[in-house]
């Protein structure tokens, strides 16, 4: 079963001596064929993220000669990239991401044009974004961008290929209301704040996005050609470790709160979704803070305030980078190793991006110690405070 495609535009546009030159591997195949490569010619596609998924999506798309690639992206290339993001270079670190990609994409075809949004995705901006494209590719690395991505695709009736990845898992479907599920139908509500690391707590094979990517970048093609089967109420599993596939079959949800017939949804920012675990309320009476901003800290110690630093990441870790000062405690190591920490002294926890450390300050503050989290982890640090301590 071949599901519909996007509309093509009207007239195709031609292809020029140099695109038939390029495209002559696609142009022998029937299914694609000279009035298939004019519709990938004539087709547009957003990529949310221009990162590990976002690398091969851009770089296949652009050499299979979609015509207009729109990237939103708002970060910079850090080193830490350079193991998966495979648009990127050792000489780009630093740089915005979205100047690197487009001197990339550039190399690679330069028929097709690159449309950058350096901003960050948001309910504000969704729609007026996504409106313009034919397909959608998400990829991004945190649910509240997922859910964001879906509940605007589901209004504008159009196809959300999703794809994800975490360590040496990763996930493929197409979310299209239109034709089938969306994501909401899978997952109705995000999950709770901390719940899930991220990539950067929890780590991901470097080849795993590439692989995921490939096949979202597959999947966009198949539906600017209108051909094949494309994931449409399909949710596909990759093993990395056994390399197997698992395919799960998808229904649409009759009570789905975003695609089901009736529902009015309304666009909303999850933004607590992409930082720290979420910390209890605290400093109402009496109560201390649960987090300190990386600016306060720095006051704390220029005042030469009497406190512990508890550094909580993987010894691997505070190899590469580490405050001065601190005791190096691994969270699984913490709850056999209270007896190193002085009670009576106020203690500072971080790690990377303070998701660990917020767990620790809960275990520590249930043990009676005056334990605060470090917002935004040693990361946060370094940007804020100390830009010559090396992120990861």
């Amino acid at each position: 079963m071949t599901t519909a495609a996007p509309p093509a535009p009207s007239p195709l546009p031609e292809l020029t001596v140099a695109e038939l030159r390029r495209y002559g591997r696609h142009l022998v195949i029937p299914e694609v064929g000279p009035d298939g490569q004019r519709r990938l010619k004539g087709a547009s596609v957003l990529l949310v993220g221009a990162g590990g998924l976002g690398s091969p999506l851009a770089l296949y798309l652009a050499a299979a000669g979609v015509g207009r690639l729109g990237m939103v992206e708002f970060d910079q290339v850090d080193e830490s990239n350079l193991q998966r993001q495979v648009l990127y270079g050792s000489a780009d670190v630093g740089t915005p991401k979205l100047a690197a990609a487009t001197a990339r994409l550039a190399e690679v075809n330069p028929h097709v044009e690159v449309v950058p949004h350096a901003v960050r995705l948001t309910a504000a901006n969704a729609l007026e974004l996504l409106a313009p494209y034919d397909v959608v590719a998400d990829g991004s690395d945190n649910f509240a961008a997922r859910y964001l991505v879906n509940d605007a695709c589901a209004l504008l009736g159009k196809p959300d290929v999703f794809g994800a990845v975490h360590r040496f898992e990763g996930q493929l479907s197409v979310f299209w209301a239109a034709e089938g599920p969306c994501y909401r139908c899978l997952f109705p509500e995000p999950p709770p704040p901390g719940l899930i690391p991220s990539c950067a707590e929890a780590g991901v094979l470097g080849v795993l996005p590439g692989i995921i990517g490939a096949l979202q970048a597959n999947e966009v093609i198949k539906l600017a050609l209108g051909v094949g089967r494309p994931l449409v109420g399909r949710l596909l599993l990759f093993d990395a470790l056994g390399t197997t596939f698992r395919e799960l079959a998808l229904r649409k949800d009759p009570d789905c709160p975003v695609c089901a017939p009736g529902a009015r949804p309304e666009l909303v920012d999850y933004e607590e979704l992409c930082g720290s675990a979420p910390a209890p309320a605290g400093g109402d009476d009496g109560e201390a803070p649960w987090e300190i901003a990386p600016e306060e800290l720095a006051r704390w110690r220029g005042e030469g305030r009497d406190l512990q630093l508890l550094d909580v990441r993987e010894p691997f870790e505070q190899a590469i980078c580490s405050l001065q000062g601190a005791r190096r405690v691994p969270l699984r190591q913490l709850p056999q190793r209270l007896a190193e920490l002085d009670r009576q002294r106020p203690l500072v926890a971080y790690c990377h991006h303070g998701i660990r450390s917020a767990r620790a300050v809960e275990l520590l503050r249930r043990e009676g110690f005056q334990a605060i989290n470090l917002a935004g982890g040693i990361d946060a640090w370094s940007r804020q405070v100390d830009p010559s301590l090396p992120r990861y």
